[in-house]
């Protein structure tokens, strides 16, 4: 097996009398698309929050590149090389696309968003963020302000954001959510380009999308995950079929 990049253990994490994540343990290999299932309320988005540093698990461990980083925060994590899109898309709304990827650069050098002009002008921030853009089939739309861009082109926006910052895991929390078929359809066939060039944890219920892109699949319900698998063991599953794939969740 290839090496692990991302080594979950005992993870838990309450809100209030709703423990969300119930002592998790999993395993992510570099280069693996590693996609997160399971109804709504399973518990996807809090693991998400945990790996990404924006939550603080109660218990339990990450170790990314075999370095502890449980109690590191979000900031320090994505300078480590873990970015993360949002289940919401999260962009500047009154810039234009180049100028949120090149801001995305400017904060992972890590320097803040507050001092903003240089990522209008410096070829440094200028130059990946363009590069970031193209690479997700947005170039032509660079100087488009982002509240003007469609639904789908903000989520591949979000996600050349966090590609600019050149991470080495890609946490995605559902990437084609509110996208029609033909969006659905065009993200799909982005992500399988990044398939073996970057290693990526997915929250997805798109099932085509899961089962299209994923080298293994974990199902989580009500905080726990219950199989771990390729997605034709999934698809076997009987657990997994009477918990989830063989329900009509949404």
């Amino acid at each position: 097996m290839a090496e692990i990049l991302l080594a979950v253990r005992g993870l838990s994490r309450r809100f209030g009398g709703l423990l969300a994540s119930d002592a998790i343990d999993l395993d992510v290999a570099c280069g693996e698309t590693h996609a997160i299932i399971g109804p709504n309320g399973a518990g996807k988005t809090t693991l998400i929050g945990q790996l990404a540093g924006d939550l603080r698990p109660d218990s339990g461990s990450i170790r990314f590149a075999d370095q502890d980083v449980t109690r590191l925060d979000a900031p320090l994590r994505a300078r480590r090389g873990l970015a993360r899109s949002f289940q919401v898309t999260s962009i500047f709304r009154d810039f234009t696309a180049l100028d949120n990827v090149a801001l995305a650069v400017q904060a992972h050098a890590g320097r803040s968003f507050r001092f903003w002009r240089p990522a209008r002008t410096e070829p440094t921030l200028r130059e990946p963020a363009r590069a970031a853009l193209e690479s997700v089939g947005l170039g032509a739309r660079a100087d488009v302000r982002a509240a003007s861009l469609a639904h789908g082109e903000q989520r591949q926006l979000e996600i050349a954001m966090a590609l600019a910052t050149e991470p080495r895991l890609l946490l995605l929390d559902e990437p084609v959510a509110g996208m029609g078929p033909e969006e659905s359809q065009r993200m799909i066939r982005f992500l399988a380009t990044l398939k073996g060039r970057r290693t990526i944890v997915l929250v997805e219920h798109d099932m085509d999308a899961v089962f299209t892109l994923a080298d293994r699949i974990s199902v989580m319900v009500y905080g726990r995950i219950i199989a771990t698998g390729a997605p034709a063991e999934i698809r076997g599953n009987e657990d997994v079929r009477r918990a989830y794939l063989g329900e009509d969740q949404a």
